[in-house]
């Protein structure tokens, strides 16, 4: 686990990271300017890829804190020293807005994400569509939490659209965010889960695409946070993500290009 991920997860439950030795500037030189990135579990793998070229292009050391969406959008209204915020649904975004959380005139379109549906390899599951979730083996299912889990949310506007929602229901899992269900799925706990399609490609794991017209769109948006103490360059990795560095490493993992306008 790289480091940067290891104090990002144990700031998001709260653990305190004294142990973690950091590297200090050479004596006489100047610290690098820091910042630290809320973000929504399903950007993991991209921004795995991402930060550590903004670092080297900027010289700034980036902490990233990743967590389901709704989760940190509360953490930030709050007052949580995030300089940027990376939610997996726009609705965030703007409400952080209107309570004056965030600055308006940084809010960017960055991504439209997508769900797949997916299962183990060792199970022999073949699933194709949503309403092979009705088959007698796929016993409990999981789905990020659509209370504050914009996957989640996209996961139920699905099954309901199909009609399948109510004969489901019983066997839903709820992972806290859209990584912890993924993980239900690769320990076993679950038959099939669904999840975005940026983390989906991993060891042991299939995964189908689900009708985007199911649910509605997953548009993604970045903000500067008001209480920013680096807001020109958290603006600055805003526009990395979605430049020319950032933006083919995001369709790598399977982010489409945000809505016309990106703002």
């Amino acid at each position: 686990m790289h480091r940067r991920t290891l104090i990002g997860l144990l700031v998001a439950v709260g653990l305190p990271v004294a142990g973690v030795a950091l590297p200090r500037a050479p004596a006489g030189a100047a610290p690098a300017p820091t910042l630290t990135v809320f973000g929504a579990s399903d950007l993991a793998f991209a921004f795995e890829a991402i930060v550590p070229r903004f670092e080297r292009a900027t010289g700034a050391r980036v902490t990233l804190v990743l967590g389901s969406t709704g989760n940190l959008a509360k953490q930030i209204e709050n007052g949580a020293p995030a300089d940027a915020f990376f939610a997996a649904n726009v609705g965030f975004v703007d409400a952080l807005a209107a309570s004056s959380a965030v600055r308006p005139e940084s809010r960017t379109l960055y991504a439209r994400g997508r769900i797949v549906l997916a299962t183990t390899r060792r199970s022999g599951l073949r699933l194709s569509s949503l309403t092979d979730l009705r088959r007698p083996e796929v016993k409990r299912i999981a789905i990020a939490n659509p209370e504050h889990a914009p996957y989640g949310q996209a996961a139920r506007e699905a099954l309901e659209t199909a009609g399948l929602w109510d004969e489901v229901r019983p066997r839903l899992v709820y992972g806290e965010n859209i990584r912890h269900t993924l993980q239900y799925l690769q320990s076993g706990a679950v038959e099939a889960a669904i999840v975005a399609l940026s983390i989906a490609d991993v060891p042991g794991i299939d995964s189908v695409p689900i009708d985007a017209s199911l649910h509605r769109p997953i548009d993604q948006a970045a903000a500067v946070t008001t209480r920013s103490r680096q807001p020109d360059l958290a603006l600055a990795f805003i526009r990395f993500v979605t430049g020319p560095e950032g933006r083919p490493i995001m369709e790598r993992y399977g982010f489409a290009l945000p809505p016309s306008g990106g703002s």
